[in-house]
């Protein structure tokens, strides 16, 4: 998914400035923070998955028990088990605070509002439609086209921020048995831990999901010029058209 203007309420001339900014720093030091977090999660992640690549609904499940999924993974019991834990704990906590610096400054500065909060207008099926017939065509946007996300751009960057990421905090917490033995509600309200842990998978999967369609948006969008302005900061709306 193309990166957006990060003032979409300026005129296209004054972006075409090339000390107009597009992004602020701190998005820009979030965003890079969260793909390393995210990189470190997934790669862990799988690791972790390996040591078991079985899910299972409720309180327990181990092998010879009935499974929710059968993953289609080797086992490999020994080997991946701790240093997967140990960087997917590392990668977590750095997602975590990552977060709580974005999304207070989201809200203070009104990014989420003005951004990525979708108008009514923009919230009807034709609207919605019309859009996803350009994704599919994949047609470039025009220039001013670049200077806001589109719907369906913010409903999956909302999405993401506000319910993958929190569902997999919870999902993430709710698998420490330190956690859930002081606050059991963490883990009951899911179903067990090994509930949780199915939970924690799925979201994952709708992370990454998106994440493949977000860098493939950016490939056909202009790769080039919009990794300059998520480094920099710096670019106009004609290069990114």
């Amino acid at each position: 998914m193309a990166e957006p203007a990060c003032f979409p309420a300026i005129a296209i001339r004054d972006s075409d400035r090339p000390d107009a900014p597009r992004h602020t720093v701190l998005v820009r030091l979030t965003h890079w923070l969260t793909a390393a977090s995210v990189a470190g999660l997934l790669t862990s992640g799988i690791a972790i998955l390996l040591a078991h690549p079985r899910l299972y609904w409720g309180e327990t499940g181990a092998v010879g028990a009935p499974s929710l999924i059968d993953l289609p993974l080797p086992f490999m019991l020994t080997g991946q088990s701790g240093w997967g834990r140990s960087l997917h704990f590392l990668a977590a906590w750095i997602s975590v605070l990552t977060g709580l610096l974005y999304v207070p400054h989201g809200m203070a500065t009104r990014h989420f509002r003005d951004q990525l909060v979708p108008a009514k207008a923009d919230l009807t099926w034709s609207s919605i439609s019309r859009v996803a017939a350009n994704h599919v065509r994949l047609k470039r946007p025009g220039e001013e086209d670049t200077l806001a996300y589109n719907v369906l751009q913010r409903l999956a960057y909302l999405g993401v921020v506000f319910v993958l990421f929190p569902l997999m905090i919870w999902t993430g917490l709710a698998m420490s048995p330190a956690l859930t033995s002081v606050v059991p509600a963490l883990v009951e309200v899911l179903g067990g831990q090994q509930s949780a842990r199915t939970i924690h998978f799925l979201a994952a999967c709708a992370l990454v999901v998106f994440l493949v369609v977000h860098v493939g948006m950016v490939c056909l969008a202009g790769f080039e010029a919009r990794m300059r302005t998520m480094i920099t900061g710096r670019g106009t709306a004609r290069e990114e058209a």
